[in-house]
């Protein structure tokens, strides 16, 4: 805000100064509207999702399968491993190529913070091609 003092003249001045008081009256209104509105927007549908019945894609020539099974233990191939031990393993058991594709099953009774847990120490380890494996099922006509 400015001070203008009267100096005798009869003349208007024009006044440079923007308002920006509406400006942040029309912003708090839009922000109070999309806080009220973002909650609605969401969806929370329990959903039973159905089995794909792509057509699966062709197996390398020899397949690194990490398996979880009911009782929470981590089968590398065969053998079985601790989620520490994890990145040396599949370093050893790829001779270091992190591009290879780690084929990850899972038990259907396991917990999912249990797969995120394996799934980011496949992450820490530096494996970014994962596929998840499933059951096939026959296509629905």
């Amino acid at each position: 805000m400015g001070l203008h003092l009267n100096q005798g003249d009869d003349e208007l001045v024009e006044n440079h100064e923007i308002n920006v008081t509406p400006f942040i009256d029309v912003m708090l209104v839009l922000l109070i509207i999309f806080m009220v509105a973002a909650p609605l927007a969401t969806v929370d549908i329990k959903v039973d999702l159905p089995a794909s019945s792509a057509k699966p894609a062709p197996r390398p020539e020899k397949p690194i399968f990490l398996s979880v099974k009911a009782d929470q233990r981590l089968f590398l191939g065969e053998e079985e491993v601790k989620t520490e031990t994890l990145g040396p393993v599949l370093y050893a058991k790829t001779q270091g190529k992190k591009d290879t594709t780690i084929f990850f099953q899972a038990d259907k009774g396991v917990d999912y913070g249990d797969l995120m847990s394996v799934m980011d120490a496949l992450r820490a380890a530096g494996y970014l091609k994962v596929g998840l494996v499933g059951l096939e099922t026959a296509a629905k006509k």
